[in-house]
């Protein structure tokens, strides 16, 4: 009988590809993986460990297990990711129903680990998070028209709010054609939507390459026959250039969408952050981006209740997004965390952080209110994503996956997921589209 294991995966995309690996590396050594936690030989729980509501969903997940685990419908319990490597120590001594754990530079070891938990041995692997990426197979746990795939690993941009380069190790890059042969292999496994993620894709190729490669990735990536949309995420800023901006504006599969994490406007919070650029330069580049990419969705991150930020920062920054109406824009209360500058600073309160996120939702709910009218009575190109037995839903070249909206529509003829649809918008409810399919 092959021994049984279960994943639950938290956080970003990035987390979910590390935990699609050892699903396959664990499936080519025997294991059967199953798709709940329940009367199985191990769970493992891939953990997040960014910010304070993540450390917590974390907590949460490890001390339902252990309840299982106490109950007997589960044997051991395996802590990987950003939580185990953030808290190496904290996390066997405060959490004693965890058998071992992994952390961000041990993914690979995952299958002598599950093997030694299960002879009772304990496991606390910290390998290094700078070594260059290796590359093995995935058991994708995405629906199967859309995957993520990640071009390189780790972040040198050392912003001061964040711990990410303490956790996922310097920049590397993976090399180009292993990229495209993954991207081949998706492609044939019926990806139609291909999501380009990593802790900063627009760096990608300076490290291996000693120049910008994102823009000849992209190209290339386009050239794969199935693929329809390429879509890019987390592209900081600084490092856009014109050949990148060309080459969105020019390749039709690369959708109009980018995600540019620009966390504030305020020139004195950014200095203090430690992020490269100003306003001017924000103010310049969006500009740039609207006038050169047309029908250009623009995503965001932002974060209230930076040190240094009172009420004319944040009013500053406020009058940003009424200027420059980004369409897509996710705010969250600063979380000081341990080990960083920031954290060191004097900040707002939680109380004040959480009202001015809240606000910031409320400002960007009439923006997008406005972009979704302005959709009406136009016919959008939609990826058929489910059905409910009444209504198809889907999404628009605006919205990524799990994170944006969708668009419900009816339609005349049956659609499976992963089929294109002309939809005609009609109206929106609750910030979501709806339509019916045009010919």
């Amino acid at each position: 009988m092959p021994k049984t294991v279960s994943f639950i995966s938290l956080g970003c995309a990035k987390n979910q590809i590390d935990c699609e690996q050892m699903m396959y590396l664990l499936e080519q050594a025997g294991w059967e993986i199953r798709p709940e936690p329940e009367d199985v030989e191990l769970v493992v729980v891939n953990t997040c460990g960014f910010i304070d509501a993540a450390k917590s969903e974390a907590i949460d997940n490890i001390l339902a297990v252990a309840q299982k685990k106490a109950e007997g419908r589960v044997g051991k319990l395996l802590v990987t990711g950003c939580l185990a490597q953030r808290y190496q120590r904290e996390v066997l001594q405060e959490l004693p129903e965890v058998d071992g754990v992994l952390g961000t530079g041990s993914y690979f070891d995952v299958v002598s680990a599950a093997e030694q938990l299960l002879r009772d041995s304990p496991v606390a692997e910290f390998g290094s998070i700078h070594a260059p990426v290796e590359e093995t197979g995935r058991i994708l746990t995405t629906p199967r028209h859309y995957s993520y795939i990640k071009i390189a690993e780790g972040c040198d941009n050392c912003c001061a709010f964040c711990v990410i380069p303490k956790l996922r190790g310097r920049y590397r890059s993976r090399a180009m054609e292993d990229i495209l042969a993954e991207a081949e292999g998706l492609a044939a496994n019926g990806t139609r939507e291909l999501i380009v993620v990593a802790q900063d894709t627009s760096r990608y190729g300076i490290d291996r390459y000693g120049e910008h490669k994102l823009p000849e990735l992209l190209r290339r990536l386009c050239r794969i026959e199935g693929i329809h949309w390429v879509r890019v995420h987390y592209t900081y800023p600084d490092e856009i250039g014109d050949e990148l901006i060309e080459t969105v504006a020019a390749e039709p599969k690369i959708v109009k969408y980018l995600d540019i994490p620009i966390q504030h406007v305020n020139d004195g919070i950014l200095k203090k952050m430690n992020r490269r650029g100003d306003k001017a330069y924000l103010e310049a580049l969006f500009t740039k981006l609207r006038s050169r990419i047309p029908g250009l969705v623009l995503r965001t991150s932002l974060i209230a209740g930076l040190p240094g930020e009172g009420e004319a920062e944040f009013e500053e920054l406020c009058a940003f997004l009424r200027k420059y109406r980004l369409e897509r824009v996710g705010a969250f209360a600063f979380s000081p965390e341990e080990g960083t500058p920031a954290a060191r600073m004097d900040y707002p309160d939680e109380e004040i952080a959480c009202s001015r996120a809240d606000y910031i939702a409320e400002l960007q709910a009439d923006i997008l209110d406005a972009w979704n009218e302005a959709r009406f009575d136009t016919v959008m190109e939609v990826l058929t994503d489910d059905w409910d037995g009444r209504f198809y839903y889907g999404r628009t070249y605006a919205d990524s996956p799990g994170i944006d909206g969708t668009v419900r529509f009816t339609a005349e003829r049956e659609h499976t997921p992963g089929e294109f649809v002309q939809v005609l918008i009609l109206g929106a409810e609750d910030g979501e589209l709806i339509g019916r399919e045009v010919d």
